[in-house]
């Protein structure tokens, strides 16, 4: 197969230029080090700008720290061994809310605690609930406004939570469709999107409280329309939107009059997936989108000089805003390319001083690492297909094993960055290749929609046109090539090695589903409201089961010829155990080579350090077994 690309030639040069004067291999890297727990991470600054928090391991799990910012003492206040802290938000200037879940299951639940480790209390602990956050409430420290499938599994009703006492008040009941509730910035429940007609939605709003929702909006399920939040007057909203257009723009959108009233933002070639705005300023801060790297538009001139001023001391460093205090002079910035996990610093707008707080992962150099380079080629039914190709250093781009390596979502995108696994395997050897096949998010509603109960067909195609591609780019050998995803991207390792069999030597599933019928039967209660839009997107089990059926791997085992390697926790609430275990049994019944790693203390991914260590050991074990003999 023949698949051309105008890039194809440029790239071929630059990795033949490459080529010509190359550093010998570095070193194999322990694997510990590109998995292991970060010395701190997800640090974030207290509301007064006095403390930083952040997250750091305690026997092997990660916990919560508080330092001054002055004196830098620390005080560890969470102490957890079974389980890591799946994330905090400073509540106020002295207290902590935190989440975790149980094995893996993500029935999330609340916890709260003051900075000195006092206090320590659980806010939702009720038997099978789940949590979501609505609003923090920042001008009201002692509440915050969740979401709770207390009544009804299938829903959340927003409650307002009282942090200190634990009281909680219903403020709406969930009708039973509505996905998502938005609060104004006095923290009033007035916006919610619901699914109505199956899998389309509207848009419910009410000037007050004491008002009832109305319908101001519908929208069909081809088409996007997310709120953001408020304007600061709370009478209009800012939203990105692609009605009426292909690409998702920042728009404002009055309820009053049922219309977009203007466009704020735009890139002609990629949806905008988020605007951020300043509190104390009252006005929009940026607009922020990804083409082949992330890219921020300004709106506010003062901001855009401070971030100037930062890159101006971090060159050839990407840089985020991780966190803000309330007065919004203080920030913690974070950084990070695609050869480092990068450095936390803390920026004083007043004098525009920077100061180091961490290397997240001092242990992994730079120079060790290997590029991502993006790259375009051309699937079979003439799609561009955009992606990020890694080769490992130090050796000729050329007749390379290759790990193809497709996105868990599936509509959400790979993006530049340093990527633990990429790197990993790139350093054992191997030319990883990651590709934004149809469907994926951010190139417009043209795109996305051809995808469109594409499982296991074009998407697939567009993932195996990738390694055909770098078949005839002589980059990749191809009889040392396999394909490794996790979740979606898990399924599109079983349909490659199922539907291409003579395409890949070895396939890894890590969490992916089998089965369509028994995968779409087994949906979260709480994913009850969009089950319909799955069946738009996915296909419908009774409608459509003949396709459904013909794109099942487990249904269709006896075409499998290359060996698997499976992983799944047993807790996993998206994608159930019996995917994987119907899978197993399915090649073990045909004497194809299959090794399984179940893990009983795990859900949808493994998150427990000891766990991720033994994933990626067998996985490099396998990889090594299977491709770097050539045996296929």
């Amino acid at each position: 197969m023949q698949i051309k690309s105008p890039l194809i030639l440029i790239l071929t040069l630059l990795f033949a230029l490459g080529c010509k004067r190359f550093e010998a291999p570095p070193a194999k890297i322990p694997l510990e080090d590109f998995f292991r727990n970060p010395e701190k991470t997800y640090i974030k600054i207290s509301p007064n700008g006095r403390y930083i928090s952040y997250m750091a391991p305690h026997e092997n799990r990660m916990n919560l720290f508080i330092q001054h910012v002055d004196d830098e003492s620390v005080e560890q206040i969470t102490f957890e061994t079974v389980r890591d802290i799946g994330g905090y938000i400073w509540a106020n200037d002295t207290r902590i809310l935190f989440v975790k879940d149980k094995g893996g299951n993500e029935d999330y639940k609340l916890y709260s605690v003051n900075i000195d480790g006092s206090d320590l209390k659980c806010l939702t602990c009720f038997p099978d609930v789940r949590l979501t956050l609505i609003d923090e409430l920042k001008e009201e420290p002692d509440d915050i406004i969740v979401g709770l499938n207390m009544r009804d599994s299938t829903v959340f009703d927003p409650y307002r939570l009282n942090i200190v006492t634990g009281e909680l008040q219903m403020l709406a009941e969930n009708p039973g469709n509505i996905i998502d509730w938005f609060t104004d910035h006095n923290g009033k429940l007035r916006l919610a999107v619901a699914v109505v007609g199956g899998a389309n939605r509207k848009i419910l709003y009410r000037d007050d409280e004491s008002g009832k929702f109305e319908t101001v909006l519908k929208v069909s399920w081809r088409d996007e329309f997310i709120p953001q939040f408020f304007t600061f007057d709370n009478k209009m909203i800012y939203a990105l939107s692609n009605l009426g257009r292909d690409k998702s723009e920042v728009v404002v959108f009055d309820p009053k009059s049922r219309t977009e009233t203007a466009i704020i933002f735009k890139n002609p070639d990629v949806d905008i997936s988020k605007v951020t705005y300043s509190a104390k300023k009252k006005k929009l801060v940026a607009a922020h989108y990804i083409t082949s790297k992330r890219e921020v538009h300004f709106f506010d001139e003062q901001m855009e000089q401070h971030f100037k001023s930062i890159k101006s001391k971090l060159k050839g460093k990407e840089v985020v805003v991780a966190s803000k205090n309330k007065n919004e002079d203080i920030f913690i910035i974070r950084t990070y390319t695609d050869k480092t996990i990068g450095s936390y610093y803390l920026y004083n707008t007043s004098n525009e001083s920077l100061k180091k707080i961490i290397d997240v992962s001092p242990w992994l150099k730079e120079e060790h690492m290997a590029d991502m380079k993006p790259i375009a080629y051309t699937s079979r039914d003439g799609l561009t297909i955009h992606g990020y190709l890694t080769l490992p250093k130090g050796v000729a781009a050329k007749n390379l094993p290759v790990v193809i390596h497709p996105h868990g979502g599936p509509w959400i995108r790979d993006y530049w960055g340093f990527n633990p696994e990429v790197q990993f395997l790139a350093n054992r050897g191997y030319a990883v290749l990651q590709m934004n096949f149809r469907g994926s998010k951010g190139y417009g509603k043209d795109f996305w929609l051809k995808s469109v109960k594409q499982w296991g067909r074009n998407m697939q195609n567009d993932i195996n046109d990738g390694a055909y591609w770098l078949i005839d780019e002589g980059i990749a050998d191809e009889d040392r090539i396999a394909i490794y995803g996790s979740s979606w991207g898990g399924y599109a390792a079983l349909a490659g090695v199922t539907f291409t069999p003579d395409l890949y030597a070895c396939g890894i599933d890590y969490v992916g589903p089998s089965n369509m019928f028994s995968f779409l039967g087994a949906l979260p209660p709480y994913w009850e409201p969009v089950r319909e839009m799955f069946y738009e997107l996915v296909g419908h089990p009774e409608k459509d089961s003949l396709m459904l059926a013909s794109i099942s791997p487990a249904l269709h085992a006896d075409k499998i010829k290359a060996p698997l390697l499976i992983a799944q926790g047993a807790n996993d609430p998206r994608v159930k155990v019996e995917e994987s275990n119907q899978m197993v049994d399915a090649l073990k019944d045909r004497g194809i080579e299959v090794e399984y790693i179940l893990r009983e203390d795990e859900g949808h991914g493994f998150r427990n350090e000891e766990n991720r260590f033994a994933l990626y050991q067998s996985i490099a074990i396998f990889l090594e077994k299977h491709l770097l003999t050539g045996n296929k």
